[in-house]
């Protein structure tokens, strides 16, 4: 029977939660990476290797690995470096994506590297020099402190050459040749500020894919759909109660059905009214769905990061979100009903499941 993996990291280490394809009863693992700030957990399907991206502040940045589902880690910094001569510096590593040996690891200041020998040695990929904007994007006062650099790596189902990347705060990026030239995918996005480049500058949170044409974001102003793989995107907003927020997950089966976690735009970034919601639409945008059930309606002022929502490939999905404060909620029917699987978690950085066999 096909075993349920939820990989979560936290400011304090890294956790796995275990389960079967039932998705109710939950065991929880951890924490690992010796308690290291962990910005983003993936598993790679083929190897079944799990990658932790994590930058600690006395440490530096390093990637922790795992042959054994978690069981044990071992972390490795080799060539995960500027050079010196370029100025630049790795402040942290934000974001992973990793298929059959190969590991791509987003950095800040903004850079992707890469590792070919599964995350023993790292060389730098690109920083995607040339594009509208990039002389700014090594200027320290363009990197506050929480800032992500390469905040999300998505690859395409089939072409190991062909991915995409969030420059945060700049706008979301495609390549076809694996990284040697990059094409700004921002058109139709909104932004309410003013921008020095018609193609970036927009400040996209989260993209998902739901097929081969189909994509979804959650942007600082808005939900957008994309029906041409990114070339264009129109807004879906309406029906919301915020325009603002950063999960967001696509149905693997059905590429109408869209969910997202709406926020508070103030400073506070919490779920409106204190009553945790997750939205749902199932025509692509065109009307939406509160589902609450489950979830704590008082006093429940929670937020989730831009990573830390997700949802699996059964039959039946099942979506998982985590949230600021520590607690991670689940549910095996498609958001119908939720349940708290985790209460007193470290801050949730990202939540990322696997299907083992």
């Amino acid at each position: 029977m096909p075993k349920t993996l939820v990989l979560v990291a936290t400011r304090k280490g890294a956790f796995v939660l275990e389960s079967d394809a039932d998705r109710r009863d939950w065991t929880l693992r951890g924490p690992y990476c010796e308690g290291w700030p962990v910005y983003h957990a993936v598993r790679d399907a083929v190897t079944g290797d799990i990658y932790a991206a994590a930058a600690s502040e006395w440490h530096g940045s390093a990637v922790w690995r795992s042959k054994d589902l978690g069981e044990t880690w071992t972390l490795s910094s080799e060539g995960l470096a500027y050079d010196e001569a370029s100025g630049k510096k790795v402040s942290k590593v934000s974001s992973l994506a990793a298929r059959n040996g190969r590991v791509l690891v987003g950095v800040e200041a903004p850079g992707i590297f890469q590792s070919t020998d599964g995350g023993e040695t790292f060389s730098l990929l690109t920083t995607l020099a040339g594009q509208p904007g990039s002389e700014a994007w090594d200027d320290p006062a363009n990197q506050p402190p929480g800032h992500l650099g390469i905040s999300a790596l998505a690859l395409d189902d089939a072409d190991d050459a062909r991915f995409w990347t969030i420059v945060q705060g700049v706008g979301l990026f495609e390549t076809t040749d694996g990284g040697t030239s990059w094409t700004p995918r921002n058109r139709g996005l909104r932004a309410d500020w003013p921008r020095a480049h018609e193609e970036v500058g927009f400040c996209v949170h989260r993209m998902v894919r739901a097929d081969d044409t189909r994509l979804y974001q959650q942007n600082h102003v808005g939900m957008h759909r994309s029906d041409d793989d990114g070339h264009s995107w129109t807004e879906i907003t309406e029906g919301l109660p915020t325009e603002f927020g950063f999960g967001a997950a696509a149905h693997p089966h059905d590429r109408d059905t869209f969910y997202v976690i709406p926020l508070d735009p103030g400073h506070g970034r919490t779920m409106p009214e204190g009553k945790a919601t997750v939205w749902q639409t199932r025509d692509a945008g065109s009307s939406w769905r509160p589902l609450r059930d489950g979830l704590p309606q008082h006093d429940a002022y929670l937020g989730v990061l831009r990573g830390a929502m997700t949802i699996d490939s059964y039959d039946t999905p099942g979506l998982y979100f985590g949230t600021s404060t520590g607690q991670l909620f689940a549910s095996n029917d498609e958001g119908e009903s939720w349940s708290e699987i985790a209460s007193y978690l470290p801050p949730i950085s990202s939540v990322e499941v696997a299907i083992v066999d």
